[in-house]
Order: C-alpha cells, then sequence, then structure tokens
C-alpha cells in the first residue's frame, strides 16, 4: 500500500500544484473580485467585493488555494468547515460555490484541471462537477468506485 501511495503523490507533485492549508482572512484577490472570510459569532461569513455570498459553520478558518495563472489571485479554494468541504471557483462571477456534503478533515488538496483531489481523515476523494468520489486503491493505481 505505501509505494502505491507514494507513486501516487509523486505523480500528482510533478503534474498538479499543491497548496498548503492557509488561514488567512483576506481580502484575498480572486478573478471576481476580493474575498473575505469574516467571523460572525460561531460562522464564518464569506464576502466577494464587500458583498456576502455564503457563510459557514467552523471553529477555525482553513482553507486550500488553487492560485490562477494571472496575477497570482485565487481561481478556487476549498474550505474547511464543520459540515464538509466547501469548493469556491472563482474563475466566473457570480462565483460558483459547492458543498461536499461529507463530513472530513482535509489534510491536503491537488488541483486538477476541474477536479479536486484530497486527502481526507477517512482516504482519498475526487470532488468534480458537484461529486464526491471516494478512491480506492488497487495494485498499481488509484480508481472510482
Amino acid at each position: 500500500m505505501k509505494p502505491i501511495l507514494l507513486a501516487l503523490l509523486a505523480g500528482l507533485a510533478f503534474s498538479n500544484v499543491v497548496h498548503a492549508q492557509n488561514n488567512a482572512t483576506g481580502p484575498i484577490a480572486t478573478p471576481a473580485g476580493a474575498l473575505q472570510f469574516v467571523r460572525d459569532d460561531r460562522d464564518f461569513v464569506v464576502t466577494l467585493n464587500n458583498q456576502i455570498v455564503d457563510r459557514f459553520d467552523a471553529n477555525t478558518l482553513a482553507h486550500f488555494d488553487d492560485i490562477g495563472t494571472s496575477n497570482d489571485a485565487i481561481a478556487r479554494t476549498l474550505v474547511q468547515t464543520d459540515t464538509g468541504p466547501i469548493l469556491y471557483d472563482f474563475r466566473r462571477n457570480p462565483p460558483l460555490i459547492q458543498r461536499t456534503g461529507k463530513r472530513m478533515v482535509v489534510k491536503r488538496v491537488f488541483w486538477q484541471g476541474d477536479e479536486v483531489v484530497m486527502q481526507g481523515s477517512q482516504g482519498w476523494f475526487r470532488y468534480q462537477r458537484g461529486v464526491l468520489t471516494k478512491l480506492q486503491s488497487s495494485t498499481t493505481t488509484y480508481h472510482t468506485n
């Protein structure tokens, strides 16, 4: 199992951008405008250009960012919440907001085109077009259920 996992990580590291966990509240530059996370009691309020676009419960702020190609703006971010990760896609305006619907602690995120591959507390998952899929190991590759 360890050789397979190491091969997966090595392959992802050379072909994709991996970003570590971030806790910056902003303002953060995105193609859609200035992103800000504001603490409101137990919730966080997400604003874009000072307009509220979302709200989520979380004890602390943790997000994984996909740096776009222009001006180092954040193209997408995956935010850890109490109810599971939320994907914000700022490549369009208004931004696309998608909830994974699965409670998990995200440890690592890999950005691959329109999909997000994440290592969570319950294994590896792929999130693409609103669908969360658990990745299963085999003798040589990872594949979807």
